[in-house]
């Protein structure tokens, strides 16, 4: 049987090992491939830059930012998107004070202080308290961190800094769609799934205990199971 064409697409300041477990646990069922979120400064650039190197038709699924330009691809090619799923992500548009923050963050990093950002101010968010002293997967999140680099996380700061309200096109979201959220995420919180739940007409919601807002390395198994279940219904 023929494998389904997945894309991938990874948050902020984070490379393919951000779907290491999926990657090799949906690979009997998928060709899985992952999408680049680093080259380009917009949200809209982002998604054409993916739907570029896509396949006619595939699944797609994000995380974070990597959900936020999943969304701008439904607005620009829904008929190419075979299955959707949003990982704790947030389709509302920029408010002042996130604005100030990232352009704090901007400077830090052009300040010599880009990972600074990660280690003392996005570690102590972005993950369930329980993990925070799991040293692998800090570890892994500061190198991955390395990896992107001061100038793609630039990159990465001006898209969700100028991104579209994308609220309006939720309701004209048509393929099958799984919204899954880390019960104890603090970055996108619960009621922003719930939120895309209730607006998308084919949307069904999974939430993952003991999880902050990296599902996908802090409950790998879970988030696994779940996704090769979308694919495969």
């Amino acid at each position: 049987m023929a494998k389904t064409p997945l894309i991938l697409l990874p948050g902020t300041l984070c490379d393919e090992r951000l779907w290491g477990h999926q990657l090799k646990y949906l690979s009997d069922i998928a060709e899985v491939t992952i999408g680049d979120v680093t080259k380009e400064d917009s949200i809209s650039s982002l998604a054409h830059s993916i739907l570029e190197k896509a396949p006619e038709r595939f699944a797609l699924a994000g995380l974070s930012l990597g959900g936020i330009i999943s969304l701008e691809i439904m607005r620009i090619a829904p008929e190419r998107v075979i299955k959707l799923a949003l990982l704790d992500t947030n389709p509302n548009p920029p408010h002042y004070d996130q604005i100030a923050v990232w352009e704090r963050f901007i400077n830090m990093a052009n300040n010599g202080q880009f990972l600074d950002i990660t280690i003392n101010h996005l570690l102590p968010i972005l993950i369930h308290p329980n993990r925070r002293k799991d040293e692998a997967l800090v570890s892994m999140i500061i190198d991955m961190a390395k990896k992107i680099g001061k100038e793609s996380y630039i990159n990465q700061l001006k898209a969700v800094m100028t991104r579209l309200d994308q609220r309006s096109i939720l309701s004209t979201i048509a393929c099958p769609t799984m919204v899954l959220v880390g019960k104890e995420d603090m970055v996108c919180p619960v009621h922003m799934s719930k939120f895309l739940t209730e607006s998308i007409p084919t949307a069904s919601l999974e939430i993952i205990e003991h999880s902050g807002h990296l599902s996908t390395l802090e409950q790998p198994e879970k988030v696994s199971a779940l996704l090769k279940d979308w694919l495969k219904s």
